[in-house]
């Protein structure tokens, strides 16, 4: 602990964002990050608690106290190595990661914790520019091959610590570019994409193959890879979204999220959507259909398209302006939260349920909806429909985001006969992460369904010693 008294003369002080109306011009991220000077200072801020709740909050157990004081010290190149030691990749928690440990800091207790996403973020994006970070080329090969089947943030943590210990791994990857639910279904705003096109060069130097345009279970029978391979990592998405069965769902404008998103990921990339598949927000009234990430992460894009304007609906009441610390805290609460996106302009409405779809000649023009209220009946929350609450809203274009239900079953874990468990997951503990199937094993949202870059991260890693175990008799890989 470098400095005691510095939680009591530092305030907390965070990066900043750019204008709104500039930001909302271009696709490409604005966060502000502190002057070095101002990150020292605010590291010096970091208690070194006797308990640090913050190592408990983050899924990882980054070992925040030890950079936190680190950075403070002006020692940025051992901050990367404690950094490492426990996250693949922090320049993607540091930027998309909702920093659960922030809320479990002990400063929090006073709603000034520890800016320790800006300190991550900075560390690493250092690291970089003084050309630290450098392939970690296992010394011999073991011989054994392992394919993983996934390139999100699961995946890529599993390859790249079995790389690391000598494994022969392939990576393979059903759409055309690497990165799974990152590279496609995360705005630019929020992460630029050459992010993981750096690190997919690290991971390249180290030994890992990738396979681009590769969709096991409909262009590659996964028979094949378990018989080709000692060990097979399922690590793909939960891409089942939930869906909004109701009357005139059929009409044309209304879109599942991730058939919007990943359109203007692929622009910015460089690619031509075919005129009959675009879906685009321009000058039309957007509805957004769900309160979480994915659907901020619709506003923030319909507003860059130069929507005439959009709201955000959810079925759930409004959250509290803050939280009971003394019930809540070191966990991550149930407060009301305001993102990027929501800030550039969006009207946001709470316990709100669609009703129907209305359309003209084939295309929505509105969403009839009800207001509802909720009650605790016994312990369980009970909805109910408010009468005469009914009111309509002008739609031209409807996202559904209202989160993922499990897996795509069809081709790849049907073929595979992996057993689920009782909400459509790949059924595997965190133990071993093996499957019901020999010698494959599953990791991430996959396993646990929807959550978090963090999670996927952690559970990439701990699957990674898992099959080392499995494959060697033993591991020295941390979990």
């Amino acid at each position: 602990m470098g400095k005691p008294t510095g939680f009591m003369e530092v305030s907390r002080q965070d990066r900043r964002y750019t204008l709104v109306a500039d930001r909302i011009q271009h696709y490409h991220e604005f966060v502000i990050p502190l002057a070095e000077d101002e990150l020292r200072r605010q590291g010096s801020r970091c208690m070194d608690c006797g308990i640090p709740y913050c190592h408990r909050g983050c899924p990882i157990n980054n070992i925040i106290p030890d950079w936190n004081d680190l950075v403070y010290q002006g020692n940025w190149r051992e901050a990367i190595e404690v950094l490492h030691s426990t996250n693949n990749f922090p320049e993607f928690t540091g930027r998309i990661c909702p920093a659960p440990c922030e809320a479990a800091c002990t400063l929090n207790l006073t709603d000034e914790p520890v800016t320790i996403k800006s300190i991550e973020c900075a560390i690493v994006d250092k690291a970089w520019e003084s050309g630290w970070i450098k392939p970690q080329v296992a010394p011999r090969r073991t011989g054994k091959r392992v394919a993983v089947i996934g390139s999100g943030p699961a995946g890529l943590a599993c390859a790249q610590q079995l790389a690391r210990v000598g494994h022969t791994v392939v990576v393979y990857e059903k759409n055309d570019r690497i990165g799974g639910l990152m590279r496609y279904g995360i705005p630019d705003f929020k992460m630029e994409k050459q992010l993981i096109d750096r690190r997919i060069g690290q991971m390249q130097a180290e030994g890992v193959t990738f396979r681009p345009n590769s969709h096991v279970g409909k262009d590659i029978p996964v028979a094949d890879l378990v018989a080709d391979f000692d060990a097979v990592v399922l690590a793909g998405g939960s891409e089942q979204p939930r869906d909004l069965p109701a009357p005139g769902r059929e009409l044309q404008g209304v879109h599942f999220a991730m058939e919007f998103l990943p359109q203007q990921n692929k622009r910015n990339a460089g690619d031509a959507i075919p005129e009959e598949i675009a879906i685009s927000a321009k000058d039309k009234h957007v509805v957004v259909i769900g309160g979480g990430d994915t659907g901020s992460d619709c506003i923030g894009t319909s507003i860059r398209h130069g929507a005439a304007a959009v709201v955000q609906i959810e079925i759930l009441p409004k959250p509290p302006e803050k939280e009971d610390k003394a019930l809540t805290w070191p966990n991550w609460p149930n407060k009301l939260r305001t993102s990027s996106s929501q800030e550039e302009g969006c009207v946001r409405d709470w316990s709100v349920a669609t009703k129907s779809f209305e359309g003209s000649h084939g295309r929505v023009t509105h969403i009839n909806c009800a207001r509802v209220e909720w009650k605790n009946d016994g312990g369980r929350w009970v909805m109910s429909e408010i009468p005469g609450s009914e009111f309509t809203l002008k739609a031209d274009l409807v996202l559904l985001a209202m989160g993922f239900l499990h897996p795509v079953r069809e081709g790849l874990l049907s073929d595979l006969g992996v057993a689920l468990d009782e909400r459509g997951n790949v059924k595997a503990d965190v133990n071993d992460y093996s499957t019901s199937v020999n010698k494959v094993f599953a990791a991430g949202d996959m396993r646990r369904g929807q959550s978090l870059v963090v999670w996927a991260i952690r559970e990439g890693r701990q699957c990674a010693r898992a099959v080392d175990e499995f494959l060697m008799g033993s591991s020295d890989l941390p979990r």
